[in-house]
């Protein structure tokens, strides 16, 4: 692989938003490992609301396209209720295995409080399910209000730990599809394996 293309997506429409914050350090250490980089935020970004009957629009369409080019994305999220954001739950929904399939997934979330554990259960199956590959590292972050000064993080290791994310993503854009073909495996795009 040439240079692997990372895209990470924010699922927090906050606009001091520590999930951001964070993406943007994961973003920064992929970069230096030697990634092509892009935060998707969809603060900003014009998504609808999923509905299935809908047409997709321009901002949809653009979207998925990224998505789907990518060879790695991050998906970042707040933990809201124990699981991972409506504005996060509505952007996956747009995407399926034409997206995600052979593609490398990071995950990230930040906790006002308590436990993110669930929120990684649920991303983890939605990214299973449409057929991409998370890495082992996942970086979640308890009382986040309390571990940023502005954009530093004032919590020893913690900086460590998501740029880790960041550089593991990178590293391992390519795994999968390198494997089946050293393998010369290929596997039918809608196989539900």
């Amino acid at each position: 692989m040439t240079r692997p293309d990372v895209v990470a997506v924010c699922g927090s429409r906050r606009d001091a938003s520590y999930t951001r914050r964070a993406l943007r350090i994961a973003l920064d250490a992929a970069a230096e490992a030697g990634a092509a980089t892009e935060l998707l935020d969809l603060r900003t970004v014009d998504l609808p609301p999923f509905d299935p009957d809908a047409a997709e629009g321009e901002a949809v369409i653009e979207f998925k396209r990224r998505v789907r080019e990518a060879d790695a994305v991050i998906l970042g999220s707040p933990v809201y209720h124990g699981s991972y954001s409506a504005t996060l739950k509505d952007a996956l929904d747009y995407c399926g295995k034409d997206e995600f399939t052979d593609t490398t997934v990071g995950l990230l979330a930040t906790a006002g409080g308590g436990s993110y554990a669930s929120t990684f259960d649920h991303l983890r199956t939605v990214v299973r399910s449409v057929h991409g590959w998370t890495v082992p590292t996942q970086v979640g972050i308890r009382g986040a209000s309390g571990k940023f000064d502005g954009d530093a993080v004032t919590e020893p290791g913690l900086e460590d730990r998501i740029r880790q994310l960041g550089r593991e993503v990178a590293a391992n854009a390519d795994v999968e599809p390198a494997a089946r073909r050293e393998r010369g495996v290929a596997v039918p795009a809608d196989c539900d394996d």
